[in-house]
């Protein structure tokens, strides 16, 4: 440990009740730096080890003192230890599972330089121009980033140029290629989302794949999302399917160790899933969240090891003064807050000094994050005595131990695609369902993970959320669900399936085992393709009227509309 100049020494304050160990001083006597000396003081309980200078050398009272060099060994144990647990948990993917994720984007690549060579031919191009004309494709999320498991999705951008339209080029003709291919499966179309994509498995690996279409005759291969340039005049849309891609870029280049940056960004994700507060869609954090967060602890702690990093994280957020927005670059000011619910945690995005973070965080949410917060710092502020472990700071939260009644949700479809259609729409809405239940309680805590009712004979899935302790065990649940149903049924086109609300004793809950763990695969919203048995519009180009396109389901009516959906 280095010292500022050769008077000074740091000390170690700890509470007056804390067990030392006694350990050999000839540990210090191989050493030039000033040996670190415990002096138990009276300090508050709820503060961590406080570090302070003395201008002098002290006097160990109980005749002991540690050397630096020790120190740091417990800590470097302790990361090394943290490290092995990430292994247990298989936090990192082996590398036949990367390379088989490798794989799929480079046949991604292959298959959007096809594509754009047919659109620029429809589009009757210059023989050249045809010839230079190029898209690419970039990912972002959990892979960008380098933090996916083995389960993870593949989040994955394709960027085209000018001529290359959303409407019929993506959804059309990209679509109908990757739905040739006999590596794709359940292939999906999400049209009315905020960031419209495809969503599909290639090789049984999940992607999904928005579209940015930039305003050049040519898209370079490894195109830099964060020169000024390729942003030109380009859409919302394309704006907001950039984003993810942007934010990975700037994060990569802000944090000073990259690989210490993915290790604490796993370990934080899989606390956030086993507690309970992750999900962006349930009022809390989301992937690019935790990342920013992360990135901020980074980039202040250059130098601290995975295991001070991961201790810093929990005791940064824990005394955070919401809603001071949390900006991770220096001397970039903070946006205009537009809206107090939805930005009680506010994080900026690194790339775009206006925008925060999509957040859908409401009062209950906070007070749950705060909560978590707050448990893991005090888990992790000494990390150095004995009988510290890590598994305890992930151990799952119960909350059948938790809540004593719970607000259940169940929905229901015909089958399985229907149900994906319909419960990918819910739970675009489920907001609004958890503010309206914390004005008639006053706290709710929205479970993520999700169910399956057995004794139903149709394909469901069921949320159970947590209802305040202690609150009157009267809920107007019919009210609440009738006040629902006006949201969800404005601006909803696809296949309609059932939901119920109603109010459950904890006894009630599942006879699982694992109820409290709950499931790992949440149901995405998407827009079900038409099957064999739809009719279909055959569609031709604008541009060249005897060029076929492909096909638009239109779901046993000619409307030829593009089809709407929620996400």
């Amino acid at each position: 440990m280095a010292y500022a100049n050769n008077t000074q020494r740091r000390v170690i304050v700890l509470p007056p009740n804390h067990h030392f160990v006694d350990l050999p001083t000839s540990l210090n006597h191989h050493h030039h730096h000033h040996p670190l000396t415990f002096i138990p003081v009276p300090i508050s309980p709820s503060f961590g080890p406080q570090f302070l200078q003395i201008s002098s050398p002290a006097v160990a009272p109980l005749g002991f003192s540690l050397n630096p060099a020790l120190l740091a060994r417990m800590d470097a144990e302790r990361s090394l230890a943290l490290l092995q647990f990430m292994a247990d948990e298989r936090l990192v993917p082996s590398p036949e599972e990367e390379v088989k994720r490798t794989y799929v984007i480079d046949e991604l690549k292959q298959i959007v330089m096809k594509w754009i060579k047919r659109v620029a031919y429809q589009r009757r191009l210059p023989r050249s121009h045809i010839g230079a004309a190029s898209a690419t494709i970039l990912t972002y999320g959990s892979y960008g980033l380098g933090v996916h498991n083995a389960e993870s999705d593949i989040d994955a951008l394709c960027v085209g140029p000018y001529f290359a339209t959303m409407a019929e080029d993506f959804f059309i003709v990209l679509h109908n290629m990757l739905a040739s291919r006999p590596e794709v499966s359940e292939i999906h179309c999400v049209k009315d989302a905020k960031v419209p994509l495809m969503r599909f498995k290639f090789d049984g690996i999940s992607v999904d794949l928005p579209y940015a279409q930039l305003k050049v005759p040519s898209v370079p291969e490894n195109v830099d999302m964060l020169n000024p340039f390729f942003l030109m005049d380009i859409n919302e849309t394309s704006w907001r399917s950039l984003s993810g891609v942007r934010a990975n870029k700037s994060i990569h280049q802000i944090v000073p160790n990259v690989e210490i940056f993915q290790s604490v960004l796993r370990c934080v994700k899989l606390w956030a899933k086993r507690r309970g507060v992750y999900g962006n869609l349930l009022g809390f954090f989301g992937g690019v969240h935790l990342a920013i967060l992360v990135a901020f602890i980074c980039q202040r702690h250059p130098n601290a090891s995975l295991a001070a990093l991961l201790s810093i994280f929990f005791k940064t957020f824990a005394f955070w003064p919401w809603p001071t927005p949390v900006i991770l670059l220096d001397g970039m000011m903070a946006p205009t807050i537009h809206s107090e619910t939805r930005f009680l945690m506010p994080i900026q995005l690194p790339c775009s000094p206006h925008e925060y973070c999509h957040s859908n965080i409401t009062r209950s949410t906070f007070y749950r994050i705060r909560a978590e917060f707050l448990r893991g710092h005090a888990m992790t502020k000494d990390l150095l005595r004995p009988d510290f472990d890590w598994s305890s700071i992930f151990e799952h939260f119960y909350y059948s131990r938790k809540y004593a009644r719970f607000i259940k949700i169940c929905l229901s479809a015909s089958d399985q695609d229907a149900l994906g259609d319909w419960a990918g729409w819910i739970k675009s809405r489920f907001r609004c369902l958890l503010v309206k239940l914390e004005e008639v309680q006053g706290f709710c805590d929205p479970n993520p993970s999700e169910y399956v009712d057995t004794s139903l004979a149709d394909p469901n899935i069921v949320f159970y959320w947590g209802l305040q302790p202690g609150k009157s065990d009267f809920v107007d649940i019919n009210s609440v669900e009738e006040d629902f149903m006006k949201n969800i049924n404005n601006g909803y086109q696809g296949p309609r399936g059932e939901i119920r609300l109603s109010v459950v004793q904890a006894s009630q809950l599942p006879k699982e085992e694992h109820f409290d763990i709950g499931s790992s695969s949440p149901t995405k919203a998407y827009w079900r393709v038409s099957n064999c048995n739809e009719r279909k519009v055959p569609v031709y180009s604008r541009h060249m009227p005897q060029y076929f396109v492909g096909y638009l389901a239109t779901n046993g009516n000619l409307n030829l509309e593009y089809p709407i959906a929620g996400g």
